[in-house]
């Protein structure tokens, strides 16, 4: 589509040319709005309205009998500064507890991260996953954040080349290699600007979490629980700030730390190399079904090789980048890592890359709309590099390893926005409820010394640590015993632990079949 025509329809769907969810919508426009960092007691109360449900769009599953889910959508302000102005809609799910009125302790809205992951389906994929108790206990709602989804739609068109087949190594080398990589975050960023227009200085948290208290009004609940996963936490917490007494249970599971998006990038590149050791050791103690070496040398070896030889010859447009990709999506998830060795292992018998590429095309509609929502949140959310120092991060990177991981350094683009961000919200209240913080002692994505840090905003609060585990995502997702009697402990009984909680984690998996 051309981007003239990108743009129309972009803002068709920020608009009231959006076509609602179901035939019944919601309106709930906050009558009053507030700067980043106070408290907005009075925002989306007077004029909402109650959220009609109907059916849900095809991306969402159906729940198992006798549980169903539905759907529909709540009206906001593009701009909750102007309430009197343009308006989007947001789009909710809903699956309702499955106990008894008397065990129902209200909703619990849930958000999967990204920033850019669509949250209308996580209210039942989620929610299987969740305790019984808990499924009793509360209707579980779900949302596409604004930019996401069914609810305003980022667009950056190409994004600076990230879609092409095969792309350009992310790893700049040398200094004609890093103007290459500058330049490449100044087309994402004009890209951006072009597919997303005015909308996108308002695709910030702090606008999200607005939306949130508008879903809460539409729904009648004078207060939230919320379940937060990855960037999910930092929407929980900026919600907090801002609305502190509407919330009642706050779970932050994989946290994200209180610090400037580009700053957390390069946090995550470290662990990721960190990460990356550990897997080649585990690798190599496993040689004999990877065949890779019997050493962490060995098989770092075996890696380079494989990147050296796809970024010199690409296999169907499978190059350094689209391999960086799968690396760092496996680092994520420890039972990742045996398709990874596998696939390490065909090319380098075979010259094939099957086994290394993704199932789901990187330059797919759901990947596209992802990748963009991405960038415009963590810009629109500020504060953004600078050109310099973006380049000294990565040579800093680059003296840890020659061949590190890049491919979370999202938020480099934002060094050559289009926009101002207003400001981060000021995160913590000492009025908000007593939060729980859920870690996993070597997750990669999101380092525990984030929750340690948040955790430090939010009076009250406790971490529970999964000891002897590699991955992102801790309760309802790791099959712990002990993170996830305690999470649903607090959520359904409100039983907040006497300190921090430490639990013993699975350690390094065997090899899957």
């Amino acid at each position: 589509m051309p981007p003239a025509l990108r743009r129309t329809a972009l803002l068709c769907a920020l608009l009231t040319c959006a076509v609602p969810l179901t035939t019944g919508t919601a309106t709930a426009e906050p009558a009053t709005s507030v700067g980043p960092g106070t408290t907005a007691t009075g925002l989306a109360t007077s004029a909402a309205q109650p959220l009609h449900f109907g059916a849900c769009p095809d991306s969402v599953p159906t729940p198992p009998a006798p549980d169903r889910v539905e759907c529909g959508t709540v009206r906001v302000p593009l701009d909750h500064t102007r309430p009197g102005g343009e308006h989007i809609r947001i789009a909710v799910s809903r699956v309702r507890a499955s106990g008894t009125p008397a065990e129902r302790r209200g909703v619990l809205l849930v958000n999967p991260g990204g920033p850019g992951g669509s949250g209308l389906p996580y209210a039942v994929t989620k929610r299987a996953k969740l305790p019984a108790a808990v499924r009793r206990a509360y209707d579980v709602i779900g949302f596409d954040p604004r930019g996401t989804g069914h609810s305003t739609p980022a667009d950056c068109g190409p994004m600076g080349g990230l879609f092409d087949s095969p792309a350009a190594d992310p790893v700049p080398h040398d200094r004609p290699g890093e103007r290459a990589y500058l330049d490449t975050q100044r087309r994402l960023a004009a890209d951006c600007a072009a597919g997303t227009g005015h909308a996108l200085p308002h695709l910030s948290t702090t606008e999200t979490a607005r939306d949130m208290d508008a879903v809460r009004a539409a729904l009648g609940e004078p207060r939230i629980s919320f379940l937060g996963v990855s960037y999910g936490t930092y929407l929980g917490a900026a919600y907090t700030a801002q609305f502190p007494d509407r919330v009642d249970k706050l779970v932050l599971d994989s946290v994200v730390g209180p610090e400037d998006w580009h700053a957390f990038d390069v946090r995550q590149a470290r662990a990721m190399l960190r990460q990356r050791d550990v897997l080649f050791g585990w690798l190599a103690r496993h040689d004999s079904r990877f065949r890779l070496g019997t050493t962490p040398r060995e098989v770092r070896a075996a890696y380079l090789r494989t990147r050296d030889g796809l970024t010199a010859r690409p296999v169907a447009g499978f190059g350094a980048a689209a391999f960086d990709r799968g690396v760092y999506r496996a680092l994520g998830r420890t039972e990742r890592w045996t398709a990874l060795g596998d696939g390490l292992r065909a090319y380098l018998d075979e010259g094939v890359v099957d086994r290394l590429r993704p199932a789901a095309p990187f330059d797919g509609p759901e990947s596209r709309t992802y990748e963009a929502a991405n960038r415009a949140v963590k810009c629109a959310d500020g504060p953004g590099p600078t050109p310099g120092r973006v380049l000294a991060d990565i040579r800093g990177l680059r003296r840890l390893d020659p061949q590190p991981v890049l491919t979370g350094l999202e938020a480099a683009s934002c060094a050559y926005w289009h926009t101002r961000p207003d400001g981060r919200t000021r995160l913590g209240s000492p009025t908000a409820p007593p939060a729980l913080l859920v870690a996993s002692a070597h997750d990669p994505v999101t380092p525990i010394a984030g929750a340690r840090a948040l955790g430090r905003t939010l009076p009250g609060s406790r971490l529970v640590t999964l000891h002897h585990d590699y991955s992102h995502g801790v309760f309802a997702s790791r099959g712990n015993s002990c993170v996830d009697s305690t999470v649903a402990a607090y959520l359904v009984g409100g039983t907040v632990p006497a300190g921090n909680v430490h639990c013993d984690g699975p350690g390094l998996p065997e090899p899957s079949q």
